[in-house]
Formats: structure tokens, C-alpha cells, sequence
């Protein structure tokens, strides 16, 4: 699968150490930057391309990363298309993948560990979406309003 990953200072760390295991994991792995450490990055140079490149790409999957992942998952839903999920466990990874269709997940870099990034990366990616009968009503609900 393609992915697309960004991150401002805030994650940049943490981008990195993933985009290893995402390899390891067989992804076509697309690192939209920040391309260095620099405290004085904006959070949506990034975010926005990675959710723009996903929306264009529909088969594709992204991850933004910051501080609290909070203003990525803003950042990407402003993107028609997008259906951004911040997650902080594997078990709301897997419900944001079935009932909500994610296509790009947030991750806050200073409330996770790598290792508990990786858990919920793979559960993020491998989880799929029920297509239950509620869930897409939902969904097209949502869309009506992009």
C-alpha cells in the first residue's frame, strides 16, 4: 500500500522511526516532509499535502504526526475526502478503520511510545472498513457537507 507521511518538529522523531517499520511492513512509503529538524516548521506544510495526496490517491493511506496529533487531525479533515482519526490506542485505531472509513491517522508523538505507535500504525492499516449499512449512512452524511 502507498503512504504518505508528514510530520511538523513535533513528530518528526517519530515520522522517522516509522517510516522504517512501514518499509519492513512491504509499504510504498511517501515522506512528504518536514525533511529536518526545525522547531520553527508549521504542522500544515505537511499535513495538507499528505491529505491531499490521499484524497487523490484513494488506495492510499496517510499518517500525520505532531506534539498531540490534535491540529494534524483538524489540519487533514479540511480536505474533501479526508477522514482523518487521531488514535491513541490500537482498539480506537481498528474502530476508526470499521466504522468510519479513516483514510489518514493522526498520531500525538508526545502521548505515544514508538512501540505503541507501531501497534497502532499495523492495526490502523490492516484493520478494514466494515461497510456495514449504519456506517455508510453515516458517512454519506458527513460527505453531504463537503
Amino acid at each position: 500500500m502507498k503512504i504518505f507521511i508528514g510530520a511538523d518538529h513535533g513528530g518528526y522523531q517519530l515520522k522517522e522511526e516509522l517510516k522504517g517499520y512501514l518499509k519492513e511492513l512491504g509499504h510504498d512509503v511517501q515522506d512528504i516532509g518536514a525533511d529536518k529538524l526545525d522547531p520553527d516548521d508549521d504542522y500544515p506544510d505537511f499535513v495538507l499535502p499528505v491529505a491531499g495526496n490521499v484524497s487523490r490517491d484513494q488506495e492510499s493511506r496517510g499518517i500525520v504526526i505532531g506534539r498531540s496529533g490534535n491540529g494534524e487531525v483538524i489540519a487533514a479533515n479540511k480536505v474533501k475526502g479526508i477522514r482523518a482519526a487521531l488514535c491513541w490506542s490500537e482498539k480506537v485505531a481498528k474502530k476508526a478503520r470499521e466504522h468510519n472509513d479513516a483514510n489518514v491517522l493522526s498520531l500525538g508523538a508526545d502521548f505515544i511510545s514508538a512501540s505503541d505507535a507501531k501497534k497502532i500504525v499495523k492495526a490502523f492499516l490492516e484493520t478494514s472498513f466494515s461497510g456495514e449499512e449504519r456506517h455508510k449512512r453515516r458517512l454519506q452524511k458527513i460527505a453531504e457537507k463537503e
